[in-house]
């Protein structure tokens, strides 16, 4: 493969062990780098489903996933419709799901989609550019307290009382610069001084919120529950499932999940006699998260805090 190596590529291949006639679902294609590297490992007649909400992402996945054909299925839809869409295929179960979650590289880098503070672009933060709810949506509607929780909850942003009053006082906000700029004079050089004292790299003071708005926007957190959900049902015995995530929401759903579909029984602690009656679906394969080299760092920066989980099913 040419071009942009997508974030763990090579681990992602490893994880998954493609193999020929394998069928493989990539819930979150994006270029179509990891898809291309599974197809190609699963030659010459293994299969992939991609779904992706961007419909530029899935043109540029179309022609770079073209010399594959047919074994390459590429449809505009989310993750959370796993389920369904392998039931339009008559896919009963596949050998591997991959979910590398999270905004792209290539829709921070397009800044008139409205993801990234760095250029002025419209308040809109939309996976899926047809769907009807945007961030200016958001910023202007909603009550303060509604603000202030979501900024809180999605973005862990200490100041997000402040930051809520603020937006309230201000609006109408239309542009990220707008948004971001409110921010910085609300939490300011105290956010860079926390971060600092804390060992961390310098981050913009607006980087929390524009999180938290992204994430309330496309639903992020209850999407990644319901794919993981239907994800175990959906893979044949020895089919492993990888996510990625970057960020500590994401991860901690993904961990904690993991966890639980590999206990015998997830009773509480104090009860004697099991009734529960759950049984373990998975075997993780990686009991720490794997995080990308110095190298692909150096290479690609957003490694910097990609964590990869994998797990396989195993037959209740």
């Amino acid at each position: 493969m040419t071009g942009h190596i997508p974030v763990l590529y090579h681990e992602i291949i490893h994880a998954l062990q493609p193999r020929r006639g394998g069928l493989y679902v990539d819930g979150t294609l994006g270029a179509g780098g990891h898809a291309w590297g599974i197809l190609q490992a699963s030659s010459p007649d293994g299969r992939l489903l991609g779904l992706d909400l961007d419909p530029h992402a899935l043109a540029l996945a179309a022609e770079k996933l073209a010399p594959f054909g047919e074994r390459a299925i590429l449809v505009h839809a989310s993750y959370r419709t796993l389920a369904e869409q392998l039931q339009r295929l008559g896919w009963a179960a596949v050998d591997g799901i991959l979910l590398d979650l999270g905004v792209s590289s290539m829709q921070l880098d397009a800044g008139e989609r409205g993801f990234s503070f760095l250029v002025d672009a419209p308040l809109d933060m939309r996976f899926d550019p047809t769907s009807p709810l945007s961030a200016a949506d958001l910023v202007n509607s909603l009550g303060e307290a509604e603000l202030a929780d979501i900024i809180y909850r999605y973005g862990e942003e200490r100041y997000a009382r402040q930051v809520a009053r603020a937006i309230v006082r201000s609006r109408p906000l239309h542009t990220t610069r707008q948004l971001a700029e409110l921010v910085a004079r609300v939490v300011g050089s105290r956010k860079t001084a926390a971060s600092s004292a804390r060992g961390g790299g310098r981050i913009h003071p607006a980087t929390r919120t524009f999180q938290a708005l992204r994430i309330a926007v496309n639903d992020e957190l209850e999407v990644l529950r319901s794919g993981l959900s239907q994800a175990t049902s959906l893979l044949i015995p020895g089919g492993r499932l990888a996510v990625i995530s970057f960020h500590s929401l994401e991860d901690r759903i993904v961990k904690n999940f993991f966890s639980q579909e590999s206990r015998q029984c997830i009773c509480l602690a104090e009860q004697l006699v099991c009734t529960c009656g759950h049984r373990a679906t998975l075997h993780i394969i990686t009991q720490k998260p794997i995080t990308a080299t110095r190298q692909a760092i150096s290479i690609n920066p957003r490694a910097r805090s990609a964590k990869l989980r994998v797990a396989e099913y195993i037959e209740e």
